[in-house]
């Protein structure tokens, strides 16, 4: 019951709920389409993915390439994807959080990293 003795309006709360979930579904395609980058080395590693953390892309620059040294080159771009997703994640907070603080907090929503 709502204070002053009034019932809820069930159309309107369904109607509000079917706008955060259409909400919820154009804040995913956005970061599904958007690309975001990670770095290491200084710029010598680029990872790029998307909003969602899928792997898009990744930019070695020759001078990190030393055949001696392959563990380092490996040790970097790990560091430029973790760096890359760790951006994602910062970008899905500022896109879905609003979201899913409307629908009564995150932590029962299944996907969502928060």
């Amino acid at each position: 019951m709502i204070p002053g003795g009034g019932q809820p309006n069930m159309q309107q709360l369904l109607q509000q709920a079917q706008k955060m979930q259409q909400d919820l579904a154009r804040a995913q395609e956005e970061l599904a389409a958007t690309e975001v980058d990670g770095q290491a080395g200084g710029g010598l590693v680029r990872a790029t993915v998307t909003g969602a953390g899928e792997l898009r892309g990744l930019r070695i620059d020759p001078k990190a390439v030393d055949p001696e040294d392959t563990d380092t080159l490996a040790d970097l771009i790990v560091a430029a994807v973790h760096a890359a997703n760790e951006n994602a994640q910062a970008l899905q907070q500022q896109k879905l959080g609003p979201l899913a603080q409307g629908l009564g907090g995150g932590s029962g929503i299944p996907g969502l990293p928060f």
